[in-house]
């Protein structure tokens, strides 16, 4: 065979432009091995490189006599022509590969693919095309077309092409998804025109549920939620349903922040009556949506927050089994941090974890939720007692260590901060990035604020207020900061007093001052271990709450710049890249 120094130098002569001395080279291999097709197309492709075009036809007319039933051979000659600038005589070659298509599947794909590979593009969809006329199947090759149409810029071909794929397999709906948001790439032009043909289908064919589903996807696509809930559930009384679909949709809707109409899709399930199969599932989540907008809205509105509690009793009432599942994890919740009736709380939880049928880890996250609760009526020693139950029997465990981490953080509001350490030195090697980041934020509050010249008091004052907020005393806990600030004004503690009270003043829905205080860590304490916790949070309140957009790019951008290191960073990306896109992140 050809020697491999040979080879590697008529290469090295090609990268290096050197068409004269690589041409002889290649001439010798491929005379050497005129079957070997590799070094037949490096050598066609330096031929054409240094414009010999009478020496590229004569090779490929050779290999051709060679190569007799390979039509790939046509798409070389008319290369050749191409290049030569005789478009006529290369439309000639073309069109003689094209006659050698038979409909069989693997030569049409082969072809075509080669078509594309020479930038044949129109050519390409001409082997397709012929290929369903002979195969008499007009819905054959749709998903490589409407590729083929979305390159040629010929979105409304792109698009039928996409739902032809439909009508052939029903089960590919989610590919056809993607490649639609391939061909739209989030153009509002594209977008309308994609809803004008979907429209179109359905009013062909007014039965077929997939072109409803379909529309009500590319009405959610482009935000206008409130049409695709008339879409869906206009389909669910033409279809007789019992609203499977309307549930399926308020769930997504959900998802993507939309709590208005997750909650008219649940209302419009649940008015079928307690008899209809999806009622259950349906007040589960309407009581999940209800619960996450009055998380969304702060400070935090009373009369929500009443409704919730009728909610959460009326369903636990109608289906006693859910009173030892998830959701009365919760209830509780709302009881304790939102309606301050932290007792009720206390007996739900402790009805949850003794009933006779539930489940192991459920009863552990109430027994950490118990814990949680006994700490904001300041009972110590019964939430430490909870958190080392829980810390025992689930050793090996994530609840385990989110056990050990509470622990921690109970030694650490008493004042033990020695003991506080040990704990944490121990989680901040901890699998979960969450435990990870909170313990090594605690372990760093401590180190730093602890050196043995120091003055304990700020840092106490700071414990105190720490916990005051965690018992929801808003008001008081930023008092007792602002006075760290004033008494100690050198104090290292500052840049962690302007966190904390920017997240009281977001929990009282102060935004303006939540932006000053995270502003004021960046600029003073940029270089600090609290920078990226500044920008992130910057980009959060902009993104989701101030709903400026352009600023929370900033940010995001800043803490992607500035701390590469940051945990932080992945999220950051992800958000960024979405807002970037255009998608609304929240409602």
């Amino acid at each position: 065979g050809p020697q491999p120094s040979n080879i590697a130098l008529a290469r090295q002569y090609m990268q290096n432009k050197e068409y004269e001395k690589a041409i002889p080279l290649f001439q010798q291999l491929y005379e050497s091995a005129p079957f070997d097709k590799a070094v037949y197309d490096e050598y066609l492709d330096v031929l054409l490189l240094a414009n010999k075009y009478p020496e590229a036809e004569l090779l490929v007319t050779y290999m051709s006599k060679i190569r007799r039933e390979d039509p790939l051979m046509l798409l070389d000659m008319g290369k050749v022509q191409e290049a030569a600038g005789k478009k006529k005589k290369a439309e000639e070659q073309y069109d003689l590969a094209l006659n050698q298509i038979s409909g069989e599947d693997f030569r049409t794909r082969q072809l075509a693919d080669a078509f594309v590979r020479i930038n044949q593009h129109s050519y390409a969809v001409k082997a397709y095309e012929k290929a369903r006329v002979l195969m008499q199947n007009p819905y054959m090759f749709s998903t490589e077309l409407a590729l083929l149409y979305s390159k040629e810029g010929n979105n409304e071909k792109a698009v039928n092409a996409m739902m032809d794929v439909l009508v052939m397999q029903p089960h590919v709906l989610n590919d056809v998804k993607e490649s639609l948001l391939q061909v739209t790439e989030g153009d509002e032009k594209k977008m309308a025109l994609t809803q004008k043909l979907i429209a179109k289908r359905l009013t062909a064919q007014p039965d077929n549920p997939m072109w409803v589903e379909l529309l009500t996807w590319i009405y959610t696509q482009k935000g206008d939620y409130q049409g695709a809930f008339s879409q869906i559930t206009a389909l669910d009384k033409k279809l007789k349903e019992e609203g499977e679909r309307v549930v399926k949709f308020a769930k997504a809707a959900e998802k993507d922040g939309q709590y208005t109409t997750a909650l008219k899709a649940y209302d419009y399930v649940l008015a079928k009556g307690t008899a209809s199969p999806m009622n259950e599932e349906a007040r589960e989540g309407k009581i999940n949506v209800l619960l996450a907008q009055l998380e969304s809205i702060k400070p935090i509105d009373e009369l929500k927050v009443a409704n919730l509690e009728k909610e959460y009793a009326s369903f636990l009432f109608d289906y006693p089994q859910h009173k030892s599942s998830a959701i009365v994890r919760d209830y509780a919740m709302v009881k304790a941090r939102y309606a301050h009736k932290v007792d009720t709380a206390i007996a739900i939880l402790e009805e949850a974890i003794s009933a006779p049928n539930v489940k192991r880890n459920i009863a552990a996250n109430s027994k950490l939720d118990l814990g949680d609760y006994y700490l904001l009526q300041g009972k110590i020693w019964d939430a430490s007692l909870v958190y080392s139950q829980v810390e025992k029997a689930y050793k090996e465990d994530v609840l385990g260590e989110e056990a050990r981490f509470r622990n921690a953080k109970l030694s650490y509001y008493r004042g033990d901060f020695k003991w506080a350490q040990g704990q944490l030195s121990v989680l901040k090697a901890s699998t979960t990035e969450l435990i990870a980041n909170d313990a090594l934020y605690l372990s760093v509050l401590i180190t730093e604020n602890m050196p043995p010249d120091s003055n304990l008091t700020p840092l106490l004052r700071f414990v105190a207020a720490d916990l005051m907020l965690f018992q929801n005393k808003t008001q008081a806990s930023d008092k007792l900061l602002d006075s760290i600030s004033t008494a100690f004004p050198d104090n290292p503690l500052l840049d962690d007093v302007y966190l904390l009270r920017a997240k009281i003043a977001e929990e009282e829905g102060r935004n303006t001052d939540a932006v000053t205080y995270l502003e004021k860590i960046l600029k003073d304490y940029g270089e600090d271990v609290l920078g990226d916790d500044a920008a992130f949070k910057l980009g959060q309140l902009y993104d989701e709450k101030i709903k400026d957009k352009a600023k929370a790019l900033q940010y995001y951008e800043l803490l992607i710049t500035d701390y590469p290191g940051s945990t932080y960073i992945q999220t950051a990306r992800a958000r960024y890249q979405k807002l970037k896109a255009g998608k609304d992140t929240s409602s």
